[in-house]
């Protein structure tokens, strides 16, 4: 069964869900925006007979502090280093990664500075190519380019309920499968007080991961890390091309294109989850 944890680091409270024999492998699952673990609800039991299965909330998502942007930084390297300091403190030490939209370049960043701690890579809309960003992101760098009063209604209008259920149900070729819990869930967090301001700054420094792209494919190339993705090929957050370039330096990556959105696991996680679990079966033996 599921168990729910939290662990103190640097007097901020990490939240994360675990299930399956401490002693099996492991597999880190990391959430994007604008959700929190709680995305991974049907695929942690659905691989904990196998694996060690964890999955945290970033800083700033779901049940873990979410300190204003006065007590904290708000960075993508911030979160990577909350992120590895719990896995220390699990004791665990070399993993499998399932990495979605922000938690990729987190996952990445764990990874291309210790090659040896990541066994396997399962990506889902996680992006690592230029070719994954669609008009979708013309907006959000627009803002980081150029924060100011003309480009941050378009962003802040991603805060929105209306944006946060558009992001579950687009894309998507049977949204009666799409439950309105998950938008009702990640809701009134993104709601919170100071809590526009926390996303605002992510929002302007993601742009930022992208100067580590070249670090995270020379990484593909030299450890040639097994590496799936499976995709929403109607994602218009990250696009299909977006999975597709793994293969340029991974050519044996095992790539995945499902008839789903960005949220592919609320009506794909059967089939997800029979991929992941060959595909970690294969890899990790």
């Amino acid at each position: 069964m599921t168990t729910y944890h939290h662990t103190d680091i640097d007097g901020l409270t990490v939240f994360h869900r675990e299930a399956g024999h401490p002693d099996a492998p492991a597999i880190v699952l990391l959430h994007g925006f604008p959700t929190s673990s709680h995305m991974f609800r049907g695929l942690i039991p659905a691989l904990a007979d196998r694996y060690r299965v964890i999955a945290p909330d970033h800083i700033g998502f779901g049940h873990s502090s979410a300190p204003s942007v006065d007590e904290f930084d708000y960075t993508f390297d911030r979160l990577t280093e909350v992120t590895t300091t719990l896995l220390d403190r699990l004791g665990v030490r070399r993993h499998a990664l399932y990495i979605q939209d922000y938690g990729a370049p987190i996952g990445l960043k764990i990874a291309s500075r210790d090659p040896e701690r990541v066994s396997a890579i399962i990506t889902q809309s996680g992006n690592a190519y230029m070719e994954g960003f669609t008009p979708f992101w013309e907006p959000l760098f627009a803002y980081a380019t150029a924060p100011g009063p003309d480009t941050e209604p378009a962003v802040r209008a991603l805060l929105t309920e209306e944006a946060t259920r558009w992001q579950y149900t687009h894309g998507v070729k049977d949204v009666s499968r799409i439950s309105p819990d998950t938008w009702a869930h990640d809701q009134p967090l993104l709601d919170r007080p100071g809590n526009a301001e926390v996303q605002l700054a992510l929002f302007r420094d993601y742009k930022n991961n992208l100067d580590a792209y070249p670090a995270f494919q020379q990484y593909f190339r030299d450890s040639q890390v097994p590496l799936l993705a499976v995709w929403g090929r109607n994602d218009e957050i990250f696009g299909p091309d977006g999975a597709v370039a793994y293969r340029r330096d991974l050519p044996e990556a095992e790539v995945h294109l499902l008839d789903a959105g960005h949220f592919a696991l609320e009506d794909q996680l059967d089939t997800i989850a029979g991929y992941a679990r060959g595909f970690l079966g294969r890899v990790l033996g």
